[in-house]
């Protein structure tokens, strides 16, 4: 197994798609996460940059509209775009909290249809406001779909049940195996991500995220041939905090995620790093 790192394009503020892949392509990230750009031109654009450059990309995408017809409609237009930048990987946010059971694992199986009949790996984020919200939710719809496949964010869980997931050990042993993919962003108790990793305050939460992260790397470590993705994703306001009256950020984005990337190749478990 190879762990690949990736850098999201959340928060880059360089004006053009070239400033921002060449930055990424320049600090050392094998790859790109991002949605693809909706007009065709922008997508050439971007699609020869990815060359250029000699980056990976994960398409990344977000389903939305009042129905779940809508919802199905809005991933299939955004996937065709994003299997137009030859990705390695897509990562959906799919479905909502406020969506049933059976609703959501129609859509997703609508979507896993889709990402079959094109020979594309999809994994769908655990994150706040979709089907994955929650540990306990995420479980329920691996038992109705074994075949899931997750990007795993658990700092939304953090947010969700205020706390670091002690009492859901059963659980996660469940959800583990189902991970092919992580977002790393350190959360908390009352917020999905830390004021700036670096901080001696939050080293227990760090310390948390890695335990989780060594258990779901660890469980791909036989996969020698395969990649496995890491997605650095520290967040801009207003996910990352600011100082009042002022809008100003509490600390670098670009150097809380090459933090979080060195501090993953130092002392995260298993596999082998580039």
């Amino acid at each position: 197994m190879q762990i690949k790192y990736f850098k999201s394009t959340w928060g880059m503020t360089e004006s053009s798609i070239d400033d921002k892949l060449k930055r990424i392509s320049e600090a050392g990230y094998d790859g790109v996460e991002a949605g693809a750009p909706d007009e065709r031109r922008e997508r050439e654009e971007m699609a020869a940059l990815l060359s250029k450059y000699h980056l990976l990309f994960i398409g990344q995408q977000w389903t939305s509209g009042r129905s779940l017809e809508e919802h199905k409609s809005s991933f299939e237009r955004q996937f065709n775009n994003n299997m137009e930048l030859n990705p390695v990987q897509i990562n959906s946010h799919t479905g909502k909290d406020y969506y049933t059971k059976t609703q959501n694992v129609e859509l997703i199986k609508y979507c896993n249809m889709l990402a079959a009949d094109r020979g594309i790996k999809l994994t769908h984020e655990t994150h706040r406001g979709r089907f994955s919200f929650c540990a306990s939710s995420t479980a329920e719809v691996i038992g109705e779909m074994p075949e899931l496949r997750l990007t795993a964010d658990f700092s939304h869980w953090c947010c969700v049940s205020e706390s670091m997931l002690e009492d859901q050990s059963d659980l996660l042993e469940r959800i583990y195996p189902h991970c092919d993919h992580l977002h790393a962003r350190i959360g908390h108790e009352e917020g999905p991500q830390v004021s700036d990793p670096k901080a001696p305050e939050w080293k227990y939460a760090e310390a948390k995220h890695l335990e989780w992260w060594t258990r779901i790397v660890q469980g791909h470590e036989e996969k020698r041939d395969a990649m496995f993705p890491i997605t650095v994703e520290f967040g801009p306001p207003n996910y990352m905090v600011t100082i009042p009256f002022s809008k100003m950020p509490v600390t670098d984005l670009w150097e809380a995620n090459l933090y979080m990337r060195e501090m993953l190749k130092t002392k995260l478990i298993a596999g082998n790093h580039k």
